[in-house]
Parts: C-alpha cells; structure tokens; sequence
C-alpha cells in the first residue's frame, strides 16, 4: 500500500498527491495492532473503507448544519482512531466548512478513491 511520491513543494497540501504521500502513521498504527496476521489487517481496512465512504456519502448528502457536523466529526475521528493524519485534516476542514461545500466533499471523495488503490 505503500507508494513512494516525492512531496510537492509548490502544490495544494491537501491534493491527492500529498494525501498518498502522507500514509506514514496509519501504516505504522496497522503494522502496530495487525502485526503478521494479513485476515486482521484486511478485515480492518475493510471496516475502515466501509466507515469512511459512508460517512463521505453521509456528508455529501447533508444540507443542514446538524447533519454535516456530525458527519465531519464522524470523518475526523475515524482519521483519528487510525492515525491518519491528512483525513483528520479534511474532517476539521469540513467542520468549518459550510454544509453543502463542494470542495470539501471532492477533496474527501479524492481521499476515498485514492484509499481505495
């Protein structure tokens, strides 16, 4: 999972190159808890995927302040219970965002598909 990119100097530091780059700790966090057992490994990047996509769709579709708070802390703790340092940057982003922001809701939907390789 691991992909080797050089850091872009002059570049958004939340575009999809920098968000492949920065997967240092949640590997380090998966290597700590799964150790050699690939079923846990994969069973939990699994639950993570699944977690993570439907709180997107959840933020995605919420038009009231409600809903898109909730859904942006749910996105921001999951990146926090997995050391994921850039998606806890995209859940406080889209806590300050206001419902409904495109651009937060593209940025997370980048994160996702770029998890998903």
């Amino acid at each position: 999972m691991r992909v080797s990119v050089k850091p872009c100097l002059n570049c958004n530091p939340l575009s999809l190159r920098s968000m492949i780059y920065e997967t240092t700790d949640f590997d380090a966090n998966m290597a700590a808890v799964c150790g050699d057992d690939r079923l846990l490994r994969a069973e939990l990047l699994a639950g993570f995927r699944e977690s993570l996509t439907m709180q997107v769709d959840l933020l995605g579709r919420a038009r009231c302040d409600g809903n898109w708070q909730v859904a942006a802390s749910r996105i921001r703790g999951l990146g926090s219970s997995f050391h994921a340092a850039v998606l806890v940057k995209l859940g406080d982003e889209a806590l300050t965002s206001a419902p409904g922001d495109p651009v937060i809701v593209r940025k997370l939907r980048e994160f996702v598909t770029s998890f998903a390789q």
